[in-house]
């Protein structure tokens, strides 16, 4: 019996890789070998940044809370104290838009954290 090759899921299943990198410099959108490699680190990275992204969001959050607050003469620390004491139910993403684009309604969640 003859050796039976499934060419058809083989061409498929390199079409795929190439699909997908297609945009990228040189051999890496031409040759499949390279390809490869190049769309594996490619997955890993958004992999990992997906989380980084979380982590560098949250960061900046926290940079524009602590301006607003220091603008009203509190730290960032004591002023989410008195936002949970408080019980005011803003998350930072939240918060830090308050404090940047409505700096009126921001004072006025300081004022409620102070008491």
């Amino acid at each position: 019996m003859p050796r039976s090759v499934n060419s058809v899921a083989s061409r498929a299943r390199r079409k795929k890789i190439l699909k997908m990198a297609k945009g990228y410099f040189g051999a890496r959108s031409k040759v499949y070998t390279v390809a490869k490699n190049a769309v594996e680190k490619g997955l890993t990275y958004a992999y990992r940044d997906r989380k980084n992204k979380k982590r560098a969001f949250r960061r900046l959050w926290i940079a524009r809370i602590n301006a607003g607050a220091r603008i009203h003469g509190m730290s960032y620390s004591k002023f989410m104290h008195g936002v949970s004491k408080n019980e005011i139910g803003l998350n930072r993403k939240v918060l830090a838009d308050l404090a940047m684009n409505h700096p009126d309604t921001f004072k006025a969640v300081v004022d409620a954290a102070k008491r």
